[in-house]
């Protein structure tokens, strides 16, 4: 049982699945899904799609030098069959997948290493510049720029209550007139 690889998106193709297209020079490719298929009639890129591994390479997601990627290649060499081989075999297969599994891990870590420490420096920075939507407890404002932020507070305050004394509505309320005044109503 021979399992291939998508010509698109490197997943992989298992006997008697997924679309096999031969072109005129006889080459042949082979498709997962129909998604590939169709990517692949439509002259797509592979590297410029995210859902590939082409593109994930490309991008320095996965790993792309490995010892332990070049076990994957095909041999084209026939051996004899012999039990002891088969059964060394199959535990160097599980030996190099469980370095391979470590060895991504250590890649995604690394990848991944100043994540954290860039996402709380951009969350401190817009606390920092967002204080005056804190609650007055709550807020670390140096002492200068406490007194701006107390005036700006202050003529706000000032504003918004003139505007409420202008704000007076006429409303016509069951064939009676009514004033609207921050959010109450008053009957004539």
């Amino acid at each position: 049982m021979r399992i291939g690889t998508c010509h698109f998106c490197s997943r992989p193709v298992y006997p008697s699945k997924g679309i096999t297209f031969i072109r005129n020079d006889a080459k042949e490719f082979r498709f997962c899904r129909s998604k590939c298929h169709k990517n692949f009639k439509m002259k797509r890129n592979p590297r410029k799609l995210k859902w590939t591994k082409a593109f994930r390479k490309a991008a320095g997601k996965e790993m792309v030098v490995d010892t332990t990627l070049t076990f994957a290649a095909r041999r084209h060499v026939p051996t004899r069959y012999s039990r002891d081989l088969v059964a060394k075999t199959l535990t160097a297969m599980q030996r190099i997948e469980e370095i391979r599994r470590k060895r991504e891990r250590q890649f995604y870590l690394k990848r991944m290493a100043g994540n954290k420490a860039r996402q709380r420096e951009a969350d401190r920075k817009l606390v920092a510049e967002n204080q005056h939507l804190l609650p007055p407890d709550q807020r670390t404002v140096v002492p200068e720029k406490a007194e701006e932020v107390s005036d700006m507070e202050m003529s706000g305050m000032e504003e918004s209550e003139s505007e409420r004394e202008k704000e007076l509505v006429k409303v016509k309320v069951k064939g009676r007139k009514a004033k609207v005044t921050d959010g109450a109503m008053d009957l004539d």
